[in-house]
């Protein structure tokens, strides 16, 4: 294990993540991983890794890191905010961009308000030991990640080279959308029998806002209230990421990536693979519609989905073929050819 970077500041939440555990939910542990997987998989592929590596997951605010190893190339994968590194007269590297520090130096990130969550990307993955087949934090459990907890500061974290080649950085052909506007896909079921027809129109039709009390076991909504046919108790079953249920509140819980692996609710819907990371990536006020597909579209769409996410890899470019000035490279050159006289 090579120490890289040293916590100076471990922001809100900031942990580390990968394609989560799969496997092990019939003995009571859930997936975890990734929140938004889009957005982790791309910092990867930025950072040149497999887009299993694993990286930090940033909520509420960033880190600060600073460099132990000779140099590490990093990226960042949200909207808005950036990569301020100390000592630097550069802009801030914005999301989206590779960028090389060096020893001694510290870079802070930080978020915009747009992404519920981050993801910070090094060249070559984090190297931290693997718990039941993943490297991912389970912070209500204790176990992956870096002592199965959120970052604290004075924390080292370890990669796999103590120094990375210079080249020319790279950036993706156009910005990403995080569709935050656009209606959650659902197939509806497994339990949609337990609700009034009017009570599935509402969950269809309305609009619901995700609360403060969400976070990555579950994102509770507020909004038009359900109604159970009957009792609202059920013998448990089992739980898949993105299962919506609906306790005697009447309001629905979308379980997410930390979620329990069995519950005793009835779930009104399931969030489509293809949309979870679209939902992952909304945070606390923002809204959140639902549009009903069949289960033959919903695989379509994860097959499409899955494509459009290559493409947009394959189109990883270097900064200067993006067609368009880079500040960060023109701030570094010497572009002073002499001096001039204004009075002249």
């Amino acid at each position: 294990m090579i120490p890289v970077l040293q916590v100076v500041t471990p922001g809100f939440h900031t942990t580390i993540q990968d394609e989560g555990r799969r496997g092990f939910q019939h003995v009571g542990v859930p997936v975890s991983g990734a929140l938004d997987r889009n957005g982790y998989r791309l910092a990867n592929a930025l950072v040149g890794n497999s887009l299993g590596a694993s990286c930090l997951e940033i909520m509420g605010s960033g880190p600060a890191l600073e460099v132990v190893a000779g140099s590490v190339r990093i990226a960042l994968m949200g909207m808005g905010g950036g990569l301020e590194i100390d000592g630097r007269t550069d802009p801030p590297v914005r999301p989206g961009r590779t960028v090389r520090i060096r020893k001694g130096e510290t870079v802070r990130v930080r978020l915009g308000g747009e992404a519920f969550c981050s993801y910070l990307a090094i060249e070559g993955g984090f190297d931290v030991p693997l718990c039941l087949g993943s490297r991912s934090t389970y912070t209500r459990a204790g176990f992956g990640g870096v002592s199965g907890r959120a970052l604290r500061a004075g924390d080292t974290l370890h990669g796999y080279a103590d120094d990375v080649a210079a080249r020319d950085e790279v950036t993706f052909g156009e910005a990403r959308d995080l569709c935050l506007d656009q209606p959650i896909r659902v197939v509806l079921g497994p339990q949609q029998e337990y609700f009034t027809e009017a009570a599935i129109q509402d969950f269809l039709r309305g609009t619901y806002a995700i609360t403060p009390a969400s976070d990555r076991m579950g994102f509770r909504l507020a909004g038009p209230a359900l109604e159970h046919k009957g009792d609202y108790n059920i013998v448990s079953d089992g739980i898949v990421t993105g299962s919506i249920q609906v306790p005697g509140s009447r309001l629905p819980i979308i379980l997410m990536a930390d979620a329990q692996t069995t519950g005793g609710y009835p779930k009104i819907a399931t969030v489509i693979s293809a949309d979870l990371p679209r939902l992952g990536v909304r945070g606390a006020g923002r809204a959140v519609r639902f549009q009903n597909v069949s289960r033959e579209d919903a695989e379509k769409i994860g097959r499409a989905e899955h494509q459009r996410l290559l493409n947009v890899i394959r189109d990883i470019r270097t900064l200067s073929d993006t067609g368009g000035i880079s500040l960060e490279t023109l701030y570094s050159q010497n572009l002073i050819d002499g001096v001039v006289d204004a009075n002249i």
